[in-house]
């Protein structure tokens, strides 16, 4: 069975090629914008928890990738049901987010392929839309 990796002239496969950017746009964001505790703490709140986190701490607790602390109570069918009560306002605000910089991306001069490529879509036409479906979501979501 053959691959793209099997010769030299074969195009590069994009979901590879995906995979491969997200290991190094974690390691550069990290390694310039999240170097301190104290620049990593920019994005939380200091003293309440946000709802992303609260997601995925109950996921990280229930999978076992975060260990409970001593005294820490188990995690209980309320807290999946809180965590699961999260999840819209999670998305929601992910919505948001993702507009909000696809519009300072556009406002830095980047084209829609530029943006196109940094999402993993193939085409201009694809970020466009992508931005305007989310533009319209985040629009028409109650506050």
């Amino acid at each position: 069975m053959s691959t793209s990796t099997d010769h030299p002239f074969s195009p590069p496969d994009p979901e590879q090629a995906r995979v491969a950017r997200v290991h190094a746009s974690l390691f550069r964001i990290a390694e310039r914008h999240a170097a301190t505790d104290e620049q990593r703490g920019r994005q939380a709140h200091p003293s309440a928890i946000g709802p992303h986190e609260a997601v995925r701490l109950v996921s990280f607790l229930l999978s076992g990738a975060a260990k409970l602390d001593d005294g820490e109570p188990e995690v209980d069918q309320a807290d999946i049901t809180a965590a699961l009560s999260l999840v819209p306002l999670v998305r929601g605000e992910l919505d948001a987010l993702e507009a909000a910089l696809l519009g300072m991306a556009r406002g830095r001069g980047m084209t829609w392929q530029e943006i196109a490529f940094g999402l993993g879509l193939g085409t201009a036409q694809a970020a466009r839309q992508r931005h305007e479906r989310l533009t319209g979501r985040t629009e028409a979501a109650p506050e």
